[in-house]
């Protein structure tokens, strides 16, 4: 017997590992409400993960002398005050590889599809520092959204962080949703965050993707709003850690957030749990830092750093079109321009329903298309004086012929803006329909009747006039050459159909 014993000992001896682990390890004190109170932990790491009992982790978010604050990432049904609890030595992170396009996947990386799992070929850190100045540079290639109104006048360039605003029910995924659609063959991966999104919109959202293909490039990060506040408030970071794993193969990179007011309520949330000091709308004090610090790590870097870009599209929802409130200033101070959606305008029947006086982009002109400069900056300012005069106009029923003529040629332009949101346009086609609109050829066409004018004109250049759209997307200029083949061509097509005048 005893000699058995010393063999057994002596087996479990030669297959002991003697190196040293070092780690701390700590008890749990109080827990509720997907927040745990630890004891002990005296060198863990802010951001680091944490083992909580069986199969259940959390995420150190507060330091404090006596005790860590841990938000818990899982469910808390097996633990117990006194459980013991200890550091892993890593931050959080997201485990991806090529096999995570086409998938809808959680924060942490886990499949939402009910399709095989994901072969990780590397973890991205959720939190990192944004890429510095030298790493960086100018944004100069343009981003197409396929929408005529922003193409034109707020245009989009690869590495810009542009916000989309506007009151509940305005359209603001749908430009989101629809910019995706368009990337189409144009060499971009898009990932879509959807915060706090019912899952039945989510649902909806894949289904809509995969039937125009467009889930053959694109990553959907779901936290919805039946996940836990932890989820959500993970949520942003894990999308934009999918984009960097791209981004380091020298790719260009669309995200949307939608929408980062869900997200700041999220993170309210975790906080108030937390007992950290609250501030203005009872928001803590590093709201700002919550999103500076994700919207930093979109960028265009240069050449030696693979030449890659990150554009993100945030959605922010307000409350009455107050533009004014916490959050909405916060995140226009961080980006650099808004597309502002107005609920009269949608209610009036303009989609995308974009008011262009308070929209902006900061620095996507610079990278718009020289074709499109040349048609947007005359439709820009036929634009505004109709909206200038038509607010004057209501007062007055006899308008002398000038100003009648550019409300008529106003009241064209913006109908010619009108768009589905899941019908984007290709470039050359938006700049062959401004120009016509601009340059006076829809001034007798009836306002009910320009929609279906344009469809013809269309499906005439495609047909019959096919080497001016070739051109203008070759060059993308329009030379003299092409600016006298497309006065022949819409004059041609004015006389020989007038069933519209």
């Amino acid at each position: 017997m005893k000699q058995s014993l010393l063999s057994v000992l002596e087996q479990q001896l030669d297959g002991l590992s003697l190196d040293a682990t070092k780690r701390s390890v700590g008890k749990i004190v109080s827990f509720g409400d997907g927040i745990a109170t630890v004891d002990g932990l005296d060198q863990v790491m802010s951001g680091e993960l944490i083992v909580l009992g069986k199969n259940t982790y959390g995420l150190a978010l507060n330091l404090k002398a006596d005790h860590v604050g841990v938000v818990l990432l899982s469910e808390d049904r097996d633990l117990r005050v006194g459980d013991t609890v200890s550091t892993t030595g890593r931050l959080l992170s997201i485990g991806v590889s090529d096999q995570i396009i086409g998938r809808v996947v959680d924060p942490l990386g886990a499949p939402l599809d009910a399709k095989p799992p994901i072969k990780i070929k590397s973890y991205e850190a959720l939190e990192k520092i944004a890429p510095g100045v030298i790493t960086r540079k100018s944004v100069t290639v343009p981003l197409q959204t396929g929408i005529k109104a922003i193409d034109a006048m707020i245009p989009i360039g690869r590495g810009q962080r542009e916000l989309i605003i506007g009151d509940r029910g305005t359209g603001k995924s749908a430009i989101g949703l629809g910019t995706i659609l368009n990337q189409k063959g144009q060499n971009v991966i898009c990932v879509y965050v959807a915060i706090g999104q019912k899952r039945s919109f989510v649902a909806q959202t894949t289904a809509v993707l995969e039937k125009a293909g467009a889930m053959d490039y694109t990553v959907i990060v779901s936290a919805s709003a039946s996940d836990s506040a932890a989820m959500q408030f993970l949520a942003p970071y894990a999308g934009v850690s999918v984009a960097e794993f791209f981004l380091k193969q020298g790719k260009d990179v669309l995200v949307i957030y939608d929408d980062l007011s869900k997200h700041a309520v999220a993170y309210r949330e975790i906080s108030l749990l937390l007992r950290r000091p609250s501030g203005r709308e009872a928001y803590p004090g590093d709201v700002f830092y919550l999103h500076s610090r994700l919207l930093e790590r979109a960028c265009r870097l240069n050449d030696d750093n693979g030449g890659g870009s990150i554009t993100a599209l945030p959605i922010i929802e307000t409350q009455a079109s107050d533009v004014s409130a916490y959050i909405p200033t916060n995140v226009i101070s961080i980006t650099d321009g808004q597309i502002y959606l107005e609920a009269d305008l949608f209610n009036a029947g303009v989609k995308p329903a974009i008011n262009v006086g308070l929209s902006v982009s900061r620095v996507g002109s610079a990278a718009q298309l020289k074709s499109m400069k040349q048609v947007a900056g005359k439709m820009r300012l036929d634009l505004a004086q109709y909206r200038e005069l038509a607010a004057f106009a209501q007062f007055s029923s006899d308008l002398d012929t000038k100003t009648k003529a550019q409300l008529d040629r106003g009241a064209r332009v913006a109908t010619i803006l009108n768009q589905q949101w899941d019908e984007p346009m290709p470039v050359e086609e938006q700049v062959a329909v401004i120009y016509a609109a601009s340059n006076g050829y829809l001034d007798g066409i009836k306002l009910e009747q320009v929609k279906k004018w344009e469809e013809a004109a269309l499906d005439y250049l495609k047909s019959s006039h096919s080497s001016i759209l070739s051109s203008i997307k070759k060059e993308a200029k329009i030379t003299e050459e092409t600016d006298k083949q497309l006065k022949s061509a819409f004059a041609t097509f004015a006389t020989t159909h007038t069933e519209w005048r």
